[in-house]
């Protein structure tokens, strides 16, 4: 009778499969293990004798990342700002970039207790406007995205932080389900040209959340117009490290009070903030 494999040899067995596929392998053997065992890394460091039940589950998930499926899809987590989201395909994997665009949100709002109204564009995982609504707990938040998908995902990120009263969810095109005044709009749209090349591992992820148009640019474009066209406070948004000259000559003709561009942590462009 065959014995139940135990947490020490599982996690060599792991590794040795991802060794020649993944750079972290060891790591992701033991956050694979945790994530089928449902426990912490202390847990799974002092209990290396323990059995592991279900292994061809568990072997299942190694083998999904064999295939340079993202860990975050198999796991059905990923973390962010220091909490930790449901995520599934379906909706983008969130990039620690990313947080950079809610530092500055932060940033431009003077008054945490603010009861202005923020939209969000493309919402995904509702992670954004999540962080935002528990930073500004006076705030009102409309979260829109295309995909039904993602929003079955933010529903139950949305649910886990318990502020479906506060973040409504809407299904639609850019602003299209908006007719409320808009205070303050954010996005990180989908902004790569339509023939770029990417790695592997990003053809796992909705294509509609990566593709922009044939430039790349024309989503953030349209967003721009929108804001000028109805007068919204602020506009924060992730963009392509080359895409800033672009959006430049776009507003020179325009009559608002700012923008001001942000850099990432290895010093490409990566976002801005439009002040009407």
């Amino acid at each position: 009778m065959q014995s139940t494999p135990l947490v020490k040899d599982v996690l060599k067995e792991i590794t040795a499969v991802l060794n020649p596929l993944i750079p972290r392998a060891s790591r992701e053997a033991q956050l694979l293990l945790m994530a089928h065992l449902k426990c912490d890394e202390l847990w799974l460091l002092t209990n290396k004798n323990a059995e592991v039940n279900d292994a061809a589950k568990l072997f299942a998930m190694v083998k999904r990342r064999a295939k340079n499926e993202p860990l975050e899809y198999i796991t059905n987590e990923v973390s962010f700002y220091s909490e930790v989201f449901y995520i599934a395909p379906g909706a983008l994997i969130p990039r620690p970039e990313t947080e950079l665009l809610i530092d500055e949100v932060i940033k431009n709002v003077a008054n945490p207790y603010t009861e202005m109204t923020f939209v969000e564009v493309g919402m995904g995982s509702g992670i954004i406007s999540i962080i935002l609504a528990l930073t500004f707990k006076n705030a009102k938040f409309i979260a829109v995205d295309i995909s039904p998908a993602a929003l079955e995902i933010a529903a139950i990120n949305i649910k886990k932080f318990a502020l479906q009263e506060r973040i409504a969810l809407r299904l639609g095109s850019l602003l299209e389900p908006v007719a409320e005044h808009i205070d303050y709009l954010f996005s990180n749209p989908p902004y790569i040209a339509n023939n770029a090349e990417l790695e592997s591992n990003l053809s796992y992820e909705p294509q509609n959340a990566l593709f922009g148009g044939a430039i790349g640019d024309e989503i953030i474009k349209e967003l721009l117009s929108e804001c000028l066209k109805r007068n919204i406070n602020f506009f924060t948004c992730e963009m392509g490290y080359d895409q800033k000259d672009k959006i430049i000559n776009y507003l020179r003709d325009e009559k608002f009070k700012d923008i001001t561009f942000y850099e990432d942590l290895s010093g490409f462009d990566r976002g801005f903030t439009l002040k009407l």
